[in-house]
């Protein structure tokens, strides 16, 4: 079975990618789930936050943005000796923050998700790619995100993250086209 050149030989990468990386996601948490990690995951291997993912769940509150939201600096210093998660104070504040700008888009748009896949006109953009190397690591569609999300007072979501988060919960179908997933994730 062919799968994309990134997954290796893991395990967890690969249920990961089999089971749920580019996979359109309309859950609110998953989707802020989603942002934190590859926030995380920023200077890191993805490798590392999947082996932290059930630690980050535990830490962030089963990641419900409400929850999360009402953490205060007492809580971030507890989070910031958690051997689960990346301690790292931007990163982990950010987190915090992040879930309470999930509220206010929430508050404006109904849900995180139709903010979310409004971007991309509530379906996933189906890529083309042949291989790795063509798969870009930010687009201008990532960068307009970006800028927004940073408007709205976001952390952690530059261009990059962005485009990576988009991958993971399915705005956009990267599964090279040899992957066996790129055929059963086209709409």
């Amino acid at each position: 079975m062919k799968r994309c050149e990134w997954v290796g030989g893991d395990p967890l990468m690969l249920a990961y990618h089999d089971r749920e990386w580019g996979v359109p996601s309309h859950d609110d948490r998953h989707l802020y789930e989603m942002l934190t990690l590859e926030g995380a995951q920023a200077g890191l291997s993805w490798t590392t936050i999947l082996r932290k993912r059930e630690g980050y769940a535990k830490a962030f509150a089963g990641f419900d943005p409400a929850r999360v939201a009402r953490f205060d600096r007492r809580k971030v210093e507890l989070l910031l000796a958690d051997p689960g998660i990346v301690r790292n104070r931007l990163k982990v504040e950010s987190a915090v923050d992040n879930a309470a700008r999930v509220l206010e888009v929430q508050d404006e748009h109904g849900s995180f998700d139709a903010y979310v896949w409004g971007w991309v006109g509530g379906e996933p953009i189906q890529g083309s790619r042949r291989s790795l190397a063509d798969v870009p690591a930010e687009t201008s569609l990532s960068h307009e995100l970006s800028r927004d999300l940073k408007r709205r007072g976001f952390r952690f979501v530059g261009p990059t993250v962005c485009y990576a988060w988009m991958q993971a919960v399915g705005l956009v179908n990267d599964h090279v086209r040899g992957c066996f997933r790129h055929r059963e994730l086209r709409i």
